[in-house]
């Protein structure tokens, strides 16, 4: 919900940043890979109940992969192959994942909550890479997919997005004692936002 703003936002700051980091030994690649790094440490340090280094870490994880996009752009190397996609959304997905496993562990108690909100990660991917394979293959990209505009996939947006996320895991870190409620409520957002993804991109299809 908040992705197009948050890029209309940050693009800025980014691309400066990108050309700060503009040099040999810094690759898109190594930025993604950073960026997983610092994302499964960041979900160590949450399972260790070390809230504070696992929120710097997760932001720094966010950060990099912010970055990785906007330098491959700058270079020119931007949606030539598809490899830095695959990495990226690859790399997302396993960094969202373990924090979320992570932060289930660092507070303890239910993990059902927890389970739910890998359910719903779990759904709502699917369905995000499914309408962006298909859409590809069938030539379904629009113009007014503001959110897929300089990105390597093609996606419905929805009530949760990036922004949202990198937010409530945020969240997490800052509040532990509340992070059971937390996750109830951002299942349950999740969930919405993958039902929402599945009829429009059905009717998109269609």
């Amino acid at each position: 919900m908040l992705d197009v703003r948050a890029r209309a936002l940050l693009g800025g700051p980014l691309d400066r940043a990108a050309a700060i980091l503009d040099r040999p030994a810094v690759t898109p690649g190594r930025l993604t890979a950073l960026g997983a790094l610092t994302g499964l440490a960041s979900a160590g340090c949450a399972a260790a109940g070390w809230w504070p280094a696992a929120a710097a870490l997760w932001l720094l994880s966010r950060l990099a992969d912010g970055l990785d996009g906007p330098l491959a752009r700058r270079r020119g190397t931007a949606d030539t192959s598809g490899a830095g996609g695959f990495l990226d959304i690859s790399a997302d997905f396993l960094v969202y994942g373990a924090f979320v496993v992570g932060v289930a562990v660092g507070v303890g108690g239910p993990a059902l909550p927890f389970l739910l909100v890998l359910l719903a990660y779990y759904v709502n991917g699917t369905v995000f890479l499914a309408f962006s394979s298909i859409a590809e293959r069938t030539g379904r990209r629009r113009d007014e997919d503001r959110l897929s505009r300089g990105r390597s996939l093609n996606f419905v947006g929805g009530l949760a997005e990036g922004t949202e996320t990198i937010a409530v895991h945020t969240v997490w870190c800052l509040h532990p004692g509340s992070a059971h409620i937390v996750a109830w409520v951002w299942a349950a957002v999740v969930g919405a936002t993958a039902a929402h993804r599945v009829v429009t991109g059905y009717r998109r299809l269609r």
